[in-house]
């Protein structure tokens, strides 16, 4: 019979060898479950990422009809009672003395271009080109175009539209619509035009010469105005819209190259709803 020392002795190499054993066993297990987390982590965060950046189109299942269902932020262009674009029925307008004078504080400005998958954009380069509408001033951020008008006058739509988005100090936008037709070249665009790129980019191209913003204006400004939202995804409400009533001109080349690019990309015009449209008395 082992003496009853060594037999202890024994008994304690055989239990270390087991807890090794045990031991080298167990970590396979929780590295895997760790790694089963992360797999589940990067998933959920996949899928978060793919919510909060839900990509939209102006046609299929992507587009406008469902601009509301692709993220909850797009829930406006559902469920908003103040959406833009409407048909403005010149017939319904009502003159209101209480509109004061546009004041549009634009100069020639350095801007860069960007193909954003939606629209040509024009990123201004300084902040220094005011507007006042309704006593409160904004900044000129950017520009863009759509084709055809998102804006109807009396159920007719224009061949092209511009925007000039404007924002105060609060982020609320107004929002300057001059419809384009065909007809004379554009002078004021016509450098914009000779280089804006045909596809997506990343990276803006910036103008070598600045825009003339007060020149491509026309001169009539006599405008419609109402509340409304943005165009495009999330629809946010609350901006003011200046819909000027004389449009200026583009040549029919100047608005094929932008529909080369961008067949159509307008939203269809919204309900009115219980709004109104106004014009100076």
């Amino acid at each position: 019979m082992m003496p009853a020392k060594k037999r202890f002795y024994s008994f304690l190499m055989s239990f270390s060898i087991l807890s090794l054993a045990a031991c080298s066993s167990a970590t396979p297990n929780v590295t895997k479950n760790e790694a089963a987390k992360e797999d589940i982590a990067k998933e959920e965060q996949k899928e978060s990422n793919e919510v909060h950046t839900a990509h939209w189109t102006y046609e299929g299942e992507k587009g406008p009809e469902h601009w509301g269902d692709l993220n909850p932020d797009f829930a406006a262009c559902t469920n908003g009672k103040e959406q833009s674009p409407i048909n403005i029925e010149t017939s319904r307008v009502l003159e209101d003395e209480k509109i004061t004078d546009l004041v549009i504080n634009y100069k020639p400005t350095e801007f860069s271009l960007t193909n954003n998958g939606h629209t040509i954009q024009g990123n201004a380069l300084t902040n220094d080109n005011t507007f006042i509408v309704d006593q409160k001033e904004y900044k000129l951020a950017q520009f863009h175009f759509h084709t055809p008008s998102e804006h109807q006058f009396n159920g007719k739509n224009f061949d092209m539209e511009l925007h000039f988005v404007n924002q105060n100090a609060n982020n609320q936008f107004a929002v300057l619509g001059l419809m384009i037709k065909e007809g004379a070249s554009n002078p004021y665009l016509e450098k914009a035009w000779n280089i804006i790129p045909p596809e997506e980019i990343t990276e803006a191209v910036k103008l070598t010469e600045p825009i003339d913003l007060m020149s491509l204006l026309p001169k009539d400004k006599d405008s419609f105005r109402y509340n409304g939202s943005l165009t495009t995804p999330p629809c946010s409400e609350a901006v003011k819209w200046i819909v000027l009533e004389e449009p200026i001109e583009m040549s029919k080349e100047q608005i094929d190259k932008f529909r080369n690019i961008f067949p159509d990309n307008h939203r269809p015009v919204q309900s009115l709803n219980e709004r109104e449209v106004k014009e100076e008395d």
